[in-house]
């Protein structure tokens, strides 16, 4: 329970509850004009109430994850715990002290470890797989580009051809 006291959670709480007061006002205020003879405010007087139930499913859930232990799934590791304010170590990095919350386990020295950071797979350009420099379509559409870049007053359907200028 004491983790829902933080200065991060005290800003969750208020905002929610302002949120939801909002909605909720919004939602009345859009019946009085649907009941003045607006049909379209009926539709958002029962959308701000839907708004403002899915804020306290937002809340519940997070307090949930929160006072089980579990981190949400978008929590980076490296990033500081809103918790404890320390940085999680990522598992498997060099230099992550074992005391710290995320701190990969040391391993045994029978085992083989692996590396915490792969690089990545870097591919070539692709590569195409007809024409070239003597394909003469390829040709012909370089000239039509290149001829539409140097008339930009022109109309494309005003293109002379290739070789003709």
């Amino acid at each position: 329970m004491k983790r829902l006291w933080t200065p991060a959670w005290l800003v969750r709480h208020v905002l929610t509850v302002a949120l939801v007061a909002a909605f909720l006002a919004l939602g009345w205020w859009q019946i009085s004009r649907a009941a003045s003879g607006n049909t379209l405010s009926w539709a958002y007087a029962f959308e701000w109430p839907i708004f403002a139930g899915f804020v306290v499913f937002l809340w519940v859930r997070e307090a949930r994850h929160t006072r089980s232990g579990r981190r949400t799934p978008d929590a980076a590791p490296g990033l500081p715990d809103a918790e404890s304010g320390l940085p999680d170590a990522a598992p498997g990095l060099p230099g992550a002290a074992p005391g710290l919350p995320g701190a990969a386990p040391v391993p045994a020295a029978d085992q083989p470890t692996r590396p915490g950071i792969r690089r990545p797979v870097r591919s070539g350009r692709p590569r195409l797989a007809a024409g070239g420099a003597d394909d003469p379509a390829l040709a012909e559409y370089n000239h039509y580009l290149a001829w539409l870049n140097a008339n930009p007053d022109v109309r494309p359907a005003d293109y002379p051809g290739p070789g003709r200028h």
